[in-house]
């Protein structure tokens, strides 16, 4: 992808643009949002829907259970290795450009994928997909914070939420209906092949409407400070990804216990980075800022439980009550419903009641998760969609309720010389939560299952992790109690 600052060059009034940032609002900024939305959620869809299509994959490949583990694991460390460094190279670099150079990257990939004749080719081009996805996404909240009002950012935010939501829990569904359907006879292959038209829309919608910003003092390039956050990423993410399939070794807490000390080794660079030449790769003085600093533990927290949630929810639809992928990517529409409901509702509250709206989603989240125990604990076995429904509802309506008004609060007060490296951050951040999540939820899920448990004994783990989720979800309330009351609704001051 060398070549994609030619082929993307800036014309001249985007150059213009560039320097002058968002100095007046784009009259296309909601069109140019949508599509960005629109290829965002083609990012976020691809890390749940490889799940349902395994099987089918293993089958048409004759790959092993490690290259399949390997497909997942593979996007999921490229992805989050590169968002930091995504979300700068779009502050030096052009947002636009780099948001065009993801979508690009990630057709071509998503057509390898599909194309793939080996299990070899499938994870190599897995791994270029999820850096191509990690260039992507960082811009689509940089170009929300530099381009939309303050007035308006929290709208534009919460259909960012909508769609993060949204991308989050249907991929089951699509995947099912793909897979079950096998569209043109493609099979597996459609998952990944539906994605280069979705591709090709947004591209060419995007480089007409989407407008060109980047800092107003481009920070310099900082390779050595990519290379040790990547060093301590890797230390932390690939035990947590890996653990439990290898039965968590001593290896694995090795690593994570390296990883502490490798990301002191990353900040005492960065703050002698920013001494030297004021370019480091993470801006440190963001977490001076009490929205920013409480806001991303926030985010680590409350993603842990979300992709833990989703993740038992799916064995236990599929493997526990045996639903065919369809009938379980269905039961989770009350769950999307809720998260469309509340992303709206919580972009009109958030102003009026600050960090109240977010505290009263993380209590409602943990509320569903205790009605779908009692549901579980009633119904066992014989537990049906229509039962699951009220507390998925429920569920819903609490992510919904943090999501927006969550980014808000921690990008609210960023300069807008850091908004790719702080839209690259917590995006690293919600990844971040999300492998942690994953590890831990097999120690108090998947580790009490056997093969060929039955549902009565998935029940049971069933409600034992959902008791999990709601300690995590209650965390996560205690936490927003250090988050500002209220924040500022103007907008954040520019560096020139």
């Amino acid at each position: 992808m060398s070549s994609d600052a030619e082929i993307l060059p800036l014309p001249a009034g985007e150059r213009a643009e560039a320097r002058t940032g968002a100095s007046a609002a784009d009259p296309r900024r909601w069109a140019a949002l949508v599509v960005m939305l629109l290829a965002a959620f083609m990012n976020l869809l691809d890390v749940s829907i490889v799940n349902i299509a395994i099987p089918p994959i293993q089958g048409g490949l004759h790959a092993s259970y490690a290259d399949v583990q390997w497909t997942l694991t593979g996007y999921a460390l490229a992805y989050a290795l590169v968002l930091i460094t995504g979300g700068r190279l779009g502050d030096a670099y052009g947002r636009k450009r780099l948001f065009l150079t993801g979508v690009v990257g990630f057709t071509i990939m998503s057509a390898l994928c599909g194309a793939a004749q080996s299990a070899g080719m499938l994870i190599a081009s897995r791994v270029a997909q999820g850096a191509m996805g990690a260039l992507m996404i960082p811009q689509v909240l940089s170009v929300i914070q530099v381009t939309f009002p303050a007035v308006e950012r929290i709208k534009a935010l919460a259909a960012f939420g909508i769609t993060a939501g949204l991308g989050a829990v249907s991929g089951p569904l699509l995947g099912g209906l793909l897979t079950t359907h096998s569209l043109l006879g493609l099979g597996w292959r459609s998952i990944f092949l539906i994605n280069v038209p979705v591709g090709v829309i947004a591209l060419a919608a995007s480089m007409r409407l989407v407008r060109e910003s980047r800092a107003p003092s481009p920070p310099r390039l900082d390779p050595l400070g990519v290379l040790l956050l990547s060093g301590a990423l890797v230390l932390l993410l690939y035990p947590l990804v890996e653990g439990q399939q290898a039965g968590w070794p001593a290896w694995t807490y090795l690593m994570i216990a390296l990883s502490g000390p490798a990301l002191a080794l990353f900040v005492g660079y960065e703050r002698i980075k920013t001494r030297r030449d004021g370019s480091p790769l993470v801006e440190l003085r963001m977490f001076a800022q009490r929205g920013f600093a409480a806001g991303m533990a926030i985010a680590v927290v409350f993603f842990l439980g979300v992709a833990s949630f989703g993740l038992v929810l799916t064995l236990f639809l599929q493997q526990g009550l045996g639903f065919t992928p369809l009938h379980a990517g269905a039961t989770f529409i009350p769950f999307s419903a809720g998260v469309l409901v509340a992303s709206g509702a919580a972009a009109r509250l958030e102003p009026k009641f600050g960090r109240g709206v977010t505290m009263s989603g993380a209590l409602i989240m943990a509320a569903g998760m205790a009605i779908l125990i009692g549901i579980v604990h009633h119904y066992g076995a014989a537990v049906s969609t229509w039962d699951l429904t009220p507390g998925l509802a429920l569920a819903g309506l609490g992510l919904g309720a943090v999501i927006a008004p969550l980014a808000n609060v921690v990008l609210a007060d960023v300069k807008e010389q850091d908004a790719g490296s702080a839209s690259g951050v917590l995006n690293t951040g919600f990844q971040l939560g999300n492998s942690i999540g994953l590890a831990l939820i097999s120690v108090v899920f998947i580790d009490r299952l056997t093969i060929g448990a039955s549902a009565r004994v998935f029940a049971a783990a069933v409600e034992h992790a959902l008791w999990f989720q709601v300690g995590v979800f209650g965390l996560a309330f205690l936490l927003m109690l250090a988050l500002p009351a209220r924040h500022r609704h103007n907008p954040p001051a520019t560096s020139v």
